[in-house]
């Protein structure tokens, strides 16, 4: 199974993103806490040009919080800050302005000393779709300004945020990349709501496949408990099928509604209801490409 999505305005968003670029002192990078690497951009080191970068766990309460701090570990030991937040709730929040301006702080000093007056810092949000950076910002900001949605592609085109006196964002569209070369990225973003649910038609299947396997090996008992199953079966799909037939999935003839059960695993995940799952942990990721070079303080 390959899942691809590459809407055009998200290649006319990328090129405005680097145009814009030079604009701003930091980079925002939000993921979701649950896939943090199936949700970054590969392409993030190029399209951010060695800018400070900041990365934003988001969604925390929905993943899984002992792996969530392997993860800050993780970035932060390959040079990279990261914060668990939920966007939707302000939470971790306090952290996102002091750790942007001590970021910044060297190329403030740097313009001072040049003469230049101070000013606000600017900070360009980045992420995929779906992942939640329409709700930072209006929280951020303490109203609605970013249009926000539950789902992908919300956000069309750019726009500069006052956040307080002495701070400001500049929200961008979410960017997804051309193709996947781990088709399992695909699938994971798919779990989580960042591809479009119609783009997936009969692929939809193989993606709660997907889950069951991984809850009936990652999370033992999750499964049992949820759909009070007694005797988990060994397949995924006769798994699929037993939570279809306790959940009352079944059409005339009492024939089990596979994609209604489908359906429903994939809608009870991804509302928390499974409990606090991630997909992803560093200890089964090898070494990956994410630390990027010191920026310049200039």
């Amino acid at each position: 199974m390959t899942i691809q999505w590459f809407p055009g305005h998200m290649a006319k968003a990328r090129r405005e993103v680097t145009e814009k670029l030079k604009l701003v002192d930091v980079v925002y990078e939000l993921v979701d806490a649950r896939i943090p690497l199936s949700s970054r951009n590969p392409m993030m080191n190029e399209i951010t040009q060695q800018k400070p970068r900041i990365v934003l766990l988001n969604k925390a309460d929905l993943a899984d919080s002992e792996i969530t701090k392997e993860w800050i570990r993780y970035f932060e030991k390959a040079g990279t800050p990261a914060v668990p937040v939920i966007a939707t709730q302000g939470e971790g929040f306090r952290k996102l302005e002091s750790e942007a301006k001590r970021l910044v702080a060297p190329k403030m000093e740097a313009m001072m000393k040049k003469g230049i007056r101070p000013r606000a810092v600017r900070a360009m949000i980045l992420g995929i779709p779906n992942v939640g950076k329409s709700s930072l910002i209006n929280r951020m900001a303490n109203r609605n300004i970013a249009k926000t949605g539950d789902k992908p592609g919300v956000t069309k085109a750019q726009q500069w945020i006052k956040v307080g006196k002495d701070f400001e964002l500049l929200d961008t569209p979410g960017i997804l990349w051309p193709k996947f070369e781990d088709p399992e990225v695909g699938v994971r973003l798919a779990l989580t709501g960042a591809i479009k649910d119609e783009v997936l038609e009969t692929d939809k299947q193989e993606v709660a496949y997907f889950l069951v396997k991984w809850l009936r090996d990652t999370y033992p008992g999750v499964l049992e408990s949820r759909y009070k199953l007694e005797n988990l079966p060994v397949e995924a799909w006769d798994i699929v099928l037993e939570i279809g037939r306790k959940r009352g999935a079944v059409r005339s003839g009492g024939v089990i509604d596979e994609m209604a059960a489908c359906d429903l695993i994939l809608r009870e995940f991804r509302g928390g209801l499974l409990g606090k799952i991630s997909l992803e942990r560093p200890s089964l990721t090898p070494d990956s490409t994410i630390k990027q070079k010191e920026p310049e303080n200039v």
